[in-house]
């Protein structure tokens, strides 16, 4: 589970230049939480309940340019107390419901951590440390992001921001990207398309992650 186009997707889309003070729950190899401190002059909190995942984005994370505002700690989110909230809280959780099992070890034991933080525990965590004017930003598959913030609304974070995202052009969206926040306010929804044929990547796509693929 190196850079996978889920972790990316998330990385790019995300827009909260203020952010001071941002919290990646799971982790897995640290790429969304180098993509924020890339991105943003913050400081950043990665957290993964996974030893390996945690030894590997320690490792990553060390090599980066921004190792002195980025720290990794190996936690559940439900152990994890800091002592300040986050202005930006970000996940790419490994929630497949209505997927077919990986066949890899790890990826297998990845998705089904589910198990250990359902989505109750994850948007309990999110409201104990977001902010008051904070925002959680989220990917998931097209299915569970309908039962992820039908919960989240119940709990009093609204979504404000959501982007389909389609692999293929004719396709129906696989991943949504969503934007949640205290505020109840007008939703700001729009579609993406990730490749026109098999081949070839959109122009929107590249526009989006043209800051982390040197290629584009």
């Amino acid at each position: 589970m190196k850079v996978g186009t889920d972790g990316v997707l998330l990385g790019a889309w995300i827009s909260l230049e203020s952010a001071e003070h941002i919290l990646d729950i799971g982790t897995g190899t640290g790429l969304i939480a180098l993509m924020m401190a890339q991105k943003y002059d913050a400081h950043i909190d990665a957290i993964d309940i996974d030893n390996d995942a945690f030894k590997q984005a320690l490792v990553n994370v060390n090599a980066s340019p921004w190792s002195n505002r980025l720290r990794v700690i190996h936690a559940s989110l439900q152990d994890f107390h800091p002592h300040r909230k986050f202005d930006l809280i970000v996940s790419n959780p490994p929630y497949f419901i209505d997927s077919f099992a990986p066949t890899d070890e790890a990826r297998n034991r990845a998705r089904q951590a589910s198990a250990s933080l359902s989505y109750e525990e994850l948007l309990q965590g999110i409201i104990r440390l977001l902010t008051t004017s904070g925002k959680f930003c989220v990917i998931l598959p097209s299915k569970e992001g309908i039962i992820f913030r039908e919960k989240a609304e119940q709990d009093g974070l609204f979504c404000n921001r959501i982007t389909h995202v389609h692999t293929i052009i004719g396709k129906p969206a696989k991943r949504v990207l969503m934007e949640f926040s205290r505020i109840d306010e007008e939703l700001k929804e729009k579609d993406i398309i990730l490749r026109e044929s098999d081949t070839t990547f959109t122009d929107a796509y590249k526009v989006l992650t043209k800051e982390f693929y040197p290629a584009f």
